[in-house]
């Protein structure tokens, strides 16, 4: 498809004002939508957006001349912000360097950073207020190469239930791909290494009632390709995964749906689109509206952490 010599435009969100340069850039071939598209669905689902990202450090996946090149996974923010921008500082021990990290504010954030050619969001659990206190436990659902949808599907259902059994509420949403994430509120009161291993104990129970489905192996040449890995190490610091209402960088621009639970067994995660998702979220709004209401604490998954290593169920050593 060919592009037009389209001068910049100027773009509306909230109360500032973007400037979209080479607005008929064609971002995704296949559906030929363009960088103003881009921007415009962010801005329809901004309410959603903006409260999967807000306050955190955000990690921008950027693809300058469309899906066909480069793609940039970008940490530090990029040059050129408005001076309305925030950003937060984080530190990364392995290189012993920084980083000021775009951290969102208001729906305008997300569109200059569409402006600076970004597809996907991915935040970090914790936010500014205390980087190194996670305020989000990630339940990552990843199916394994032969794993088919509806066996994540049924370990959703299983998720669902642990959930229920310990009090905690979690809100599910399509990984834009071929697995599920569900998210839980919880205290700012653990550090990286309790969260993750608390996630680790979910998980593991999550196994022990679903064994045919489900693998917590660590090392992935040694997991059954027909089987879903609960990936708590999603949850180690400086870990990131696609938001709520991201758009992934793939051909037919799917994007991280939040559902209702009781849709989880008839959903198709190719039916949310750059394309479809403002109509939905017109008609149902945000399904995570209500995620900051009642934050979980961990005291019970970290008793489960306790007794599985008491019963020589290691912690696997987190990765990078």
């Amino acid at each position: 498809m060919a592009q037009r010599n389209v001068p910049a435009v100027e773009v509306t969100a909230g109360d500032q004002v973007v400037r979209i340069s080479n607005p008929d850039r064609i971002y995704f071939p296949d559906l030929g939508i363009t960088k103003l598209d881009l921007a415009n669905y962010y801005l329809s689902v901004g309410d959603g957006i903006v409260r999967a990202l807000r306050n955190r450090p955000c990690m921008l996946h950027r693809f300058p001349s469309g899906l066909s090149g480069e793609k940039v996974h970008q940490k530090r923010l990029p040059g050129g912000a408005p001076e309305w921008i925030r950003t937060v500082q984080v530190y990364f021990p392995r290189y012993g360097r920084t980083a000021d990290e775009l951290c969102v504010q208001q729906v305008a954030d997300v569109v200059w950073a569409v402006q600076m050619s970004t597809v996907e969001f991915h935040p970090w659990n914790s936010r500014a207020t205390d980087v190194e206190k996670p305020d989000e436990w990630r339940i990552d659902l990843d199916p394994m190469p032969e794993c088919t949808f509806d066996r994540v599907q049924r370990v959703a259902g299983v998720v669902h239930e642990v959930l229920d059994e310990i009090g905690a509420i979690g809100y599910p949403k399509t990984s834009g791909g071929k697995g599920m994430h569900v998210y839980v509120r919880i205290r700012p009161e653990w550090g990286f290494k309790d969260v993750r291993r608390a996630a680790l104990a979910f998980a593991r129970e999550v196994e022990r009632r679903a064994p045919d489905d489900v693998t917590t192996t660590w090392w992935r040449k040694d997991r059954d390709p027909e089987k879903l890995f609960v990936d708590f190490n999603q949850n180690a610091r400086d870990h990131t995964i696609a938001s709520a209402y991201s758009v992934r960088g793939v051909p037919h621009a799917t994007v991280s749906a939040p559902v209702e639970w009781s849709e989880i067994a008839e959903v198709d995660p190719r039916d949310f689109t750059v394309l479809s998702m403002p109509s939905r979220f017109a008609e149902i709004g945000d399904l995570h509206a209500t995620i900051d209401d009642q934050p979980f604490g961990l005291e019970e998954l970290l008793a489960w952490a306790d007794r599985d290593e008491r019963d020589g169920k290691a912690e696997p050593p987190a990765q990078d």
